[in-house]
């Protein structure tokens, strides 16, 4: 375990939540939910808390029945009814007027067709990730560039020029990707108090990458480490997890991918770049089922995780980029570092001998849970700041106090996820927008009674620790940030 130099805690839980509801805002739209899984379930009690709307203006859509005894216990209708290429505008044209919202908690329906489609309609959106049709995810006939997060990424943006103004998108905007986004202006934050550089109140795009350059980040990692335990074994031929196991085996079986720094000496043997779109990242030949990375988080101290593919890699890495005309002088390596609950990651495995096949049958602990964390935040590293992690420390039964039918995987996701949908309400014009561009202090304001405690801690921790003691390895000795440094071989 890295020896901590501070471990600072910011707000446990810092007003009573029936205070807290007390405050809801009005709404005079409708609200169509498509998709009512793990977020959709999680989300519509928080949001029901914190909004003054009759749930007769509230309607769920969903593939299927799972999920509806807790809608009726909302009073909220769910219906079934199964959104593709051919029926979904006409669908959703049915329901949605303008000024209303459409919460997209699903999969396998296209984002960037449901963004689209609201613009023309006046509609507000949201979703927590950038989604393809269904069957796109594994579809060998499209190339692994095109796969990615990144394409996905570049696809919903390129609508901003079809629809320069309009009703608010949000874009990917749960735990994260989303959450992670504001946890990294905060961690900024704290680390320029430190240094004694002053953060102004109306920090923009070029201030942060600035700042971030200024403190010398080279490398950001969402760092999780989900440690709820349930009392249940997981079966052979069984997909176990603590938010959707069809999301996770998606976002697995695609190509591992990060936001690729300026500090990098060179590419990974199969790095690829791509040839389009903004530049900031890069992709792998192999899925990030394949590829696991070392990382560090204060309470289970250092870990092996998956590089899995999410789109905050891009969005941070981009955000953060300092540009000299045409030249890219400064960009920090970003990428996710996920180990998930201990059956999850057994679920992985078989899914990795099953190469990519999916297990016959799925379970999502939520009330068998009895005990443990979800560790979530964002690492920051570099040679002036070591490592510095800032994220959400969250209990299972804390998240159930907190919220219910939320474990404390989903409430870190569903908090952020309801906290920008009240944030578009209040900003219904503001177009097609990413996390890093909306207020970081409005969207913690809201979370934060629902993360638990919030972490600010040093580390003593690189990559370098312990290694090539018992065999050889090819490391970069003099910079410990080097990708290359992170990888398990």
């Amino acid at each position: 375990m890295a020896v901590q130099e501070t471990n600072r805690y910011y707000g446990d839980i810092p007003m009573p939540l029936k205070e807290v509801a007390s405050r809801a805002v009005e709404f005079p739209h409708h609200i169509l939910f498509v998709g009512f899984g793990a977020v959709g379930q999680g989300a519509l009690p928080l949001l029901l808390r914190h909004l003054a709307i009759p749930t007769d203006r509230v309607a769920i859509l969903s593939a299927d029945e799972d999920g509806k005894d807790v809608a009726r216990q909302f009073g909220v209708a769910l219906e079934v009814v199964r959104l593709d290429r051919d029926c979904y505008r006409e669908v959703l044209a049915q329901r949605l007027r303008p000024g209303d919202f459409l919460v997209n908690a699903s999969l396998n329906i296209s984002s960037v067709e449901l963004v689209a489609w609201c613009q023309q309609a006046g509609v507000l959106y949201i979703d927590a990730c950038v989604e393809p049709w269904a069957g796109e995810h594994m579809d060998a006939a499209v190339t692994p560039a095109l796969r990615s997060n990144y394409a996905y990424r570049e696809q919903a943006l390129a609508l901003r020029s079809q629809f320069p103004s309009g009703p608010t998108a949000m874009l990917m905007h749960g735990a994260n990707p989303g959450l992670v986004s504001h946890f990294v202006k905060e961690a900024l934050s704290q680390l320029a108090a430190e240094a004694g550089i002053d953060v102004l109140a109306s920090m923009r795009r070029e201030d942060w990458a600035q700042l971030a350059m200024r403190l010398g980040i080279r490398a950001i990692q969402v760092a999780e480490r989900d440690g709820q335990v349930s009392g249940r074994a997981k079966l052979p031929d069984e997909f176990v997890n603590t938010w959707s196991c069809p999301g996770f085996y998606e976002e697995a079986i695609q190509p591992a991918e990060l936001g690729w720094g300026t500090h990098e000496k060179c590419l990974p043997p199969d790095g690829r770049e791509h040839d389009f779109g903004c530049k900031a990242g890069i992709y792998l030949d192999r899925p990030g089922l394949s590829t696991r990375v070392r990382s560090w988080v204060p309470h289970h101290g250092a870990f092996h995780g998956w590089l899995i593919s999410h789109g905050e890699s891009l969005s941070i890495a981009d955000y953060l980029t300092v540009r000299e005309g045409a030249d890219v002088i400064y960009r920090p390596t970003c990428y996710y570092a996920y180990h998930p609950c201990d059956q999850a990651v057994l679920s992985l495995l078989e899914f990795a001998a099953r190469e990519g096949r999916p297990q016959s049958t799925c379970r999502v602990l939520r009330d068998e849970l009895v005990g443990g964390m979800d560790e979530l935040g964002v690492l920051l590293m570099g040679p002036k700041t070591g490592a510095y992690w800032y994220g959400s420390q969250l209990d299972v039964h804390t998240a159930r106090t907190l919220c219910p039918f939320n474990n404390a995987t989903t409430l870190q996701v569903n908090a952020p996820f309801v906290a920008a949908i009240l944030w578009a309400m209040a900003h219904p014009q503001a177009g097609i927008v990413e996390p890093e561009e909306i207020d970081h202090h409005f969207v913690l304001q809201f979370a934060r009674p629902y993360l638990g405690k919030l972490v600010g801690a040093h580390g003593h921790w690189t990559p370098l620790q312990g290694r090539s003691k018992l065999f050889a390895e090819e490391i970069d000795a003099a910079d410990p940030w080097q990708f290359t440094n992170f990888l398990v071989r």
